[in-house]
């Protein structure tokens, strides 16, 4: 069972207790809560001499999802466990964008604009990682710095995992042939002629003209690579449009089979693991505490001798040859956290055509609250009246907004406002409990 996290009087992490003892301290008026998220408790007298376990926190990360959990290595019990998914994706979408507007003010016709590439340059410093890429190593280093103010971690595992992109496309790739792309000798329209037959790959119609065609169109995200293009004619190609694959052939699913067995399948997840673990594992390592790897085959020969689930925090719990022979995760409840980030800083606004629609306010505070911050609002009187719990959206005018379960509340005054949890750039939800093995 996930315990609680606890900080004694001068906020040095203690053992973490169940979440019965939790309680027996909140009621009793000995520990008051010190954090919502992950939930900790901060005693208000001093103890003496208290006995402290160290602590292994194990890192799984991914490109998408990241698992953690603080594991005991002498009574193989997982004390803690999340689940931390990354925005890497909405970084780049968002940049996309800004790009597209960029590209679109230099070609409409406008006054003319004095080019300005030079104070745009910056410095790139050897071994920089995109934003998409770095926000990831970010979130990690994040909530581990979080958890070792909150409970007493003596070592790190992580596990160090390279994907080899080329056997994965190609599993009897051999020798010379790592320098000799898929596309050696070949143009991208000869080669995909080659690859599908000369033949459209929906109708299977031979000696007609035939268009380079998207699996995924470009309008729901699909990319340029070679994984993603195949050959259609041209009514089938206009018939299918912006549809998705399975959509367009859901009545030929012997058809539909057929490509995407012939596709190939999308390596942006594992390039971007490819590119961030060495970077991770250095600001790991600069944390001074005793740094742990262990490769992606030890974590699943680790799950399945222990005849565990797949899932994200049970896969961090099994990396490194530390892992113990027994691991107690029965009724673990892991914490699903999601990085949402801190807001937009762009100033000014604009719409699909680049144009200024809205211009933002310098000021992120106000009445003591920022959109974001998590509040019980206890309203006595009017159309709101009730107890409200929820994300808030804060304006200068008092009048605020409050994102809950129940849908959107609008015009809350800011007095009936109690902050539960401030805005950190994280959304958090509460796991399902993993049931113990039936016998």
């Amino acid at each position: 069972m996930s315990k609680v996290l606890l900080l004694d009087t001068t906020k040095q992490p203690l053992d973490p207790v169940h979440p019965g003892r939790a309680r027996l301290l909140l009621k009793a008026g000995k520990a008051a809560v010190y954090r919502r998220y992950p939930f900790t408790l901060i005693l208000k007298r001093q103890v003496d001499a208290p006995t402290v376990s160290a602590l292994r926190l194990k890192v799984d990360p991914g490109a998408k999802t990241t698992g953690l959990a603080l594991v005991n290595d002498a009574t193989g019990e997982v004390v803690w466990a999340a689940e931390l998914s990354h925005r890497g994706a909405s970084i780049k979408k968002r940049m996309d964008g800004r790009r597209d507007v960029r590209r679109k003010r230099r070609s409409r016709k406008t006054r003319y604009r004095q080019p300005r590439f030079r104070n745009r340059k910056r410095a790139r410093s050897k071994g920089r990682l995109p934003p998409s890429l770095e926000s990831r190593v970010a979130n990690v280093l994040t909530w581990v710095e979080r958890l070792r103010r909150l409970c007493p971690i003596g070592a790190i595992s992580m596990e160090l995992v390279k994907f080899d992109t080329q056997a994965m496309q190609d599993p009897e790739i051999t020798g010379m042939q790592y320098q000799q792309g898929e596309r050696m000798g070949y143009e991208v329209r000869e080669y995909l002629l080659e690859k599908w037959g000369r033949r459209c790959a929906y109708c299977g119609a031979k000696d007609v003209p035939l268009e380079i065609e998207h699996i995924l169109c470009r309008a729901r995200g699909g990319t340029q690579r070679v994984s993603n293009l195949t050959l259609a004619c041209e009514p089938c190609n206009v018939k299918k449009g912006t549809q998705l694959i399975e959509d367009f052939l859901d009545k030929q699913p012997e058809v539909l089979k057929h490509i995407l067995a012939q596709a190939k399948t999308p390596l942006t997840d594992a390039a971007a693991v490819n590119a961030t673990r060495w970077v991770l594992f250095e600001r790991l390592k600069a944390t001074g505490l005793p740094l742990e790897t262990g490769s992606g085959g030890l974590t699943k020969y680790n799950r399945v001798r222990r005849t565990l689930p797949k899932t994200h925090w049970v896969d961090a719990a099994c990396v490194g040859q530390s892992t113990p022979e027994h691991l107690e995760t029965s009724r673990v409840r892991p914490l699903l956290i999601e990085a949402t980030g801190h807001g937009n800083r762009q100033m000014c606004g604009v719409d699909e055509h680049g144009f200024p629609i809205r211009y933002r306010q310098r000021k992120k505070v106000h009445f003591g609250y920022q959109t974001g911050d998590l509040v019980r609002a206890v309203v006595s009187k009017g159309a709101r009246a009730g107890t409200h719990i929820g994300r808030v959206l804060a304006r200068a005018s008092g009048s605020f907004d409050l994102r809950t379960k129940a849908g959107r509340q609008a015009g809350i005054s800011y007095r009936y406002c109690r902050p539960i949890h401030r805005n950190d750039g994280y959304s958090y939800q509460q796991g399902k409990a993993m049931l113990p093995p039936q016998k």
